[in-house]
């Protein structure tokens, strides 16, 4: 019933995998009937913290309770205390509150724009953002001015111009677009999540920073995906040890209990916008204020990151030693890893996460060869052998 509701009512913007679910708890859902399933898409990694998680809704019900919405025409007494701890825990002078992740990409692009002509000197409307190849930063019409995917593109032009795209992982590419006097930012996913969990050679986003700073173009780093421990450090940046200039967060800052986004910067930068010029009625609302706080302190203290870096070793070093003919590639950091399906026996990579459901197990194909493996950073190691049984199990029984 519940499928045929959205199949007749809502827009088919979306292809779910059959499954219909009522209940979640730490690293597992439940669908309507009962059955209990490993999650390991984790709501495209906003359910870092796991479902449920018990201090994450007791912050969102006592907020909810006591005041929920104030919009930004007046203060409140919880933004300026989430402003703060925000800041301090990223290392920022400066956040600009929102609520999605594409929202918090354009955001991000509006910010880079600013700082170009009033900081920089580029002439007016003559600013220029570098971005990647198969990069994704959401569907709104200026981010998928900078796709490559055709099926995020076609019949929805005309398009925002303004835009460099150029192969990922390629420095020399890089530099040579950095030559043009009118580049403000380069905007890069450290790994491209949605892609298939392509990862970059190691040094490539430090050497990339480099070349932004002595060119003086703003280094922002899309960690909507990879940031809040995914990767087995706090941010993915921190693999390589330097600070993007403009940091854009999400999906996680909530834990999965509402949308909150938010892009972090220093005064020099945050500081070219003024009042009037962007904002949301929604962004930094008192409820997303004590969520975010609350969801971040859980990554803090139970040392999400950790466990991500240790459980991801695991499960790359347990799902590498099956021997199938559907494996061609493992591939990942932390606990963001993905398996490159080869099509066998007619059967392909949406055929293996249906076979996977049927054993107890959530995942789901991007780009119809590849399976992304995202499950919340709570998993334990007992959790971690059990799931990759599974898909062991399901991959087998398709052979």
């Amino acid at each position: 019933m519940a499928m045929e509701l959205e199949d007749k009512y809502g827009a088919h913007n979306y292809h779910p995998l059959p499954v219909v679910l009522a209940k979640g708890q730490g690293v597992f859902m439940w669908d309507v009937e009962g059955k209990r399933y490993f999650d390991f898409l984790s709501a495209y990694s906003a359910v870092n913290q796991g479902h449920c998680h018990p201090k994450i809704t007791k912050a969102l019900i006592d907020q909810v309770q006591t005041l929920e919405l104030t919009s930004r025409a007046f203060y409140n007494n919880v933004l300026g205390v989430y402003e703060k701890f925000i800041t301090e825990y990223f290392g920022y002078q400066r956040v600009l509150p929102m609520n999605t992740g594409a929202e918090g990409d354009e955001t991000a692009l509006k910010l880079t724009r600013k700082w170009a002509y009033k900081v920089k000197g580029v002439p007016e409307n003559q600013a220029k953002i570098i971005c990647c190849e198969n990069n994704f930063h959401g569907r709104t019409i200026s981010v998928i001015s900078m796709s490559t995917d055709p099926q995020a593109r076609d019949d929805f032009g005309p398009f925002t111009p303004g835009f460099i795209t150029i192969p990922y992982n390629d420095l020399p590419a890089l530099e040579k677009a950095l030559q043009d006097p009118n580049v403000a930012g380069f905007l890069v996913e450290p790994i491209q999540g949605e892609a298939g969990v392509y990862v970059p050679q190691e040094g490539y986003l430090k050497k990339a920073y480099d070349l932004c700073k002595s060119n003086n173009v703003l280094f922002i780093a899309d960690e909507v995906q990879t940031g809040i421990a995914r990767t087995g450090k706090l941010l993915a940046c921190d693999w390589e040890g330097f600070k993007p200039d403009v940091l854009i967060l999400g999906k996680a800052l909530s834990g999965g209990v509402l949308p909150i986004s938010a892009v972090l910067a220093d005064d020099h930068i945050m500081l070219t916008i003024h009042p009037g010029e962007h904002g949301s009625t929604f962004g930094g609302n008192p409820v997303a204020a004590r969520v975010a706080i609350a969801a971040l302190e859980v990554i803090r203290d139970e040392k999400l990151a950790e466990n991500a870096q240790k459980m991801g070793e695991l499960f790359r070093s347990e799902v590498t030693k099956i021997n199938s003919p559907f494996i061609e590639l493992v591939r990942g950091k932390g606990l963001l890893n993905a398996i490159v399906i080869k099509p066998h026996n007619g059967k392909s990579a949406w055929d293996v996460c249906l076979k996977m459901r049927d054993n107890g197990l959530l995942a789901k194909p991007t780009h119809d060869h590849i399976i992304r493996f995202a499950p919340p950073l709570v998993i334990n190691e007992a959790q971690v052998r059990e799931a990759v049984a599974i898909i062991k199990e399901s991959i087998k029984e398709l052979e």
